[in-house]
């Protein structure tokens, strides 16, 4: 049987109700919840000795409810006299409650009668859309709304607050003296989702009227909990409330469908009232396997979101195979953020976790997994900003094993570490243990490889000049002077405050062999290739700061013809150019593939498996990959040396890949 409008207008036509009560019967039809769901808001706002005038009741119980729980000054009216004949059947013995059909745009009653007016969806039927003739006619039933209503009284509106209504509430009644507070009433949403319907957001609007107000209140509450926030604007009100009905869609789709053959699901988690985010939460599917578990939370360390695993997609994809899961939500921490432990963790995101699940999940506790049993640790060192580079944070983090490291962030792109550096713990001349910056720990893979180029290009000269166009911490050139102490080393910086960084907290020392130089890195180039200046290798590990672009490593403006060019004659025929290019968008790759061969005669360039970052090794003189060879077990014994053989290559499949890449271009 077809109960309900087959286009939205008819809600708030008289014919389409008369027919709807005829076709129902006596069978209640209670929109946004039953009684049960909505008290615990209703007693806050209404009390016993209140006159109450319910509008727009339809066939709903809630009259009949609040009459029996004592409150005995009730009326309730409805433009459909089909109903009222209906309720007036059903009213038993209680004599003093009133149902009366009347239309609640053009009320008999005197001014300021009732002290509470209750609607509970009438305004949502009265109002499908924000046309002219529908405005009109709201703010009839709005001025009728005000003028039955006592000073001091609560109008108590239920809605879904689609958002032309939601504009024209927050235009009427806080103009109109009236206090405006939004509730949010978790207790339908959770009563329609354990009935097997989509969790609609319901929320409770209390309009409280004033002889006067000074200024406008604005209250919202979104949350479980009694706190109320204040709101600056109404755009703020809205913005709030469609977050809410976002998520709430977001939480609904993802019971019905698999994601499995589309992009992940990410959102961030807000505590009320916080502009900062406190969680981020990304839901990944993966194809049905027989044999996987339907779904679960991972909860990632502090400090460790940044790792492969959990910050690229494919990282997240392996993630939730790994733990053998269909479907996994995996969450990570925020900074400047306090979290108390793992089960406070887990407390805390019990019911958004269980939102995420599949709709045909077996087994309703939802297991949280972790890397183990500690929410990790995440220690801020230091906070500054840069003029060039903005907020920027430094942090130091423990990992497995109790290993700690060092990284630079900008707040600009909190996901992607700028510097990173290893911590060791070494005992001073006077005994005293200290904790210092193991420079000869490569945190990045991608300097490993850059370091073979540089010492392919610098091996067996008596004096070498190598420049790397991006110091960041420092760490690249810091590690080359400990692994070529012969050679001179240039680190080139637009940033003056990153030197300071790179000197304070990441241990990097001038000296006759090592140099920084604040300056543009392009015009470093073009004043080098001016003058006539030459160098055995130059290096590029420069960021564009803007993660967003299709190639975020080097910026585009240092891969220009004119670039080139210049770098051409600074490498001469004997020199080498290296380059650390990180690609989001590999749509791009042929053209930087090239861009490069049309200066180079010899191009080779290495992919990183688990990272993003590719580094090409150019020259117009011959690259041999026996001396290649050379260099990667040169710096294997290096590592070797220093204990470190986890940081060495595999020599084999790095040379392999060297040349198949180079067939290829």
């Amino acid at each position: 049987m077809n109960l309900l409008p087959k286009s939205k207008e008819e809600f708030s036509q008289k014919d389409y109700w008369n027919e709807f009560f005829k076709k129902r019967g006596n069978e209640a039809f209670e929109w946004y919840g039953e009684y049960n769901e909505l008290s615990l808001h209703l007693h806050k706002y209404i009390r016993k000795p209140d006159s109450v005038l319910i509008v727009g009741c339809g066939n709903s119980s809630l009259g009949k409810d609040l009459f029996d729980l004592g409150y005995r000054n009730i009326t309730n009216i409805d433009i459909s006299d089909v109903v009222i004949r209906q309720l007036l059947s059903q009213i038993g013995n209680r004599e003093n409650l009133k149902y009366l059909q009347m239309d609640a745009l053009n009320m008999t009653f005197d001014n300021e009668q009732f002290s509470v007016i209750l609607d509970k969806g009438t305004l949502d039927a009265l109002m499908p859309d924000d046309s002219e003739e529908t405005i009109e006619k709201i703010k009839k039933y709005f001025d009728e709304i005000s003028r039955v209503l006592k000073i001091g009284g609560r109008y108590i509106c239920i809605s879904l607050l689609q958002e032309h209504i939601l504009q024209f509430l927050l235009k009427y009644f806080p103009l109109n003296n009236f206090m405006f507070r939004i509730v949010r009433c978790f207790e339908a949403e959770i009563k329609a989702a354990d009935n097997g319907q989509n969790p609609i957001p319901v929320f409770i609007v209390v309009c409280t009227k004033f002889k006067t107000l000074t200024q406008k209140v604005l209250e919202i509450n979104l949350g479980p909990t009694d706190k109320m926030q204040r709101c600056n604007s109404d755009n703020d009100v809205i913005s709030q409330i469609t977050n809410a009905q976002n998520a709430a869609f977001i939480c609904s789709s993802l019971k019905r469908t698999s994601i499995a053959d589309k992009n992940e699901v990410v959102f961030d988690l807000f505590e009320q009232g916080s502009v900062k985010p406190r969680f981020t939460v990304y839901v990944v599917d993966i194809p049905p396997q027989r044999n996987f578990s339907q779904y679960a939370a991972f909860i990632v360390p502090e400090g460790r979101e940044v790792e492969w695993l959990f910050s690229t997609p494919n990282g997240r994809k392996k993630l939730v195979e790994v733990t053998k899961h269909n479907r996994l939500s995996i969450i990570t921490l925020h900074r400047d953020q306090k979290y108390e432990s793992f089960e406070a963790i887990q407390t805390e995101l019990t019911d958004v976790v269980c939102n995420l699940a599949p709709s045909n999940l077996r087994n309703k506790m939802v297991a949280f997994l972790s890397l183990g049993s500690d929410v990790g640790h995440r220690i801020v060192r230091y906070k500054g900003h840069s003029d060039l580079s903005g907020d920027f944070v430094i942090e130091d983090v423990i990992t497995e094993n109790n290993e700690k490291y060092r990284r630079l962030f900008y707040m600009s792109s909190q996901l992607v570490i700028q510097s990173e550096a290893k911590l060791r713990i070494i005992k001073s001349r006077k005994g005293i243990m200290k904790e210092t910056v193991d420079l000869v720990h490569l945190t990045c893979r991608h300097h490993v490889y850059m370091s073979i180029a540089t010492y392919l290009a610098c091996n067996n000269k008596t004096k070498a000049n190598v420049t790397v166009i991006g110091l960041g911490g420092g760490g690249l050139c810091s590690f080359l002077h400990k692994f070529l102490p012969k050679i001179n080393i240039c680190g080139v910086d637009v940033d003056k405050d990153m030197l300071k960084v790179a000197v304070d907290w990441f241990n990097f020392k001038e000296d006759d062999k090592l140099k920084a130089e604040i300056q543009d890195g392009l015009v470093y180039i073009r004043e080098m290739a001016k003058n006539g200046k030459t160098l055995d290798a130059l290096l590029f590990d420069v960021d564009s700061k803007n993660h967003a672009i299709g190639m975020s490593c080097p910026p585009q403006q240092f891969m220009t013809k004119e670039t080139l060019k210049n770098v051409v004659k600074i490498v001469d025929d004997e020199g080498i150019f290296v380059v650390n290019v990180v690609l989001r968008d590999n749509q791009l790759r042929p053209g930087v593939l090239v861009n490069l061969k049309n200066h180079f005669k010899n191009v080779f360039s290495y992919k990183l498996q688990e990272d993003l970052n590719e580094i090409f090794i150019c020259s117009n003189g011959s690259i041999e990959t026996d001396k290649l060879k050379d260099a990667s077990y040169e710096l294997n014994s290096f590592f070797k040396k220093h204990g470190l053989i986890e940081n060495g290559v595999d020599t084999d499949k790095f040379l392999h890949s060297l040349v198949a890449q180079s067939v290829f271009i």
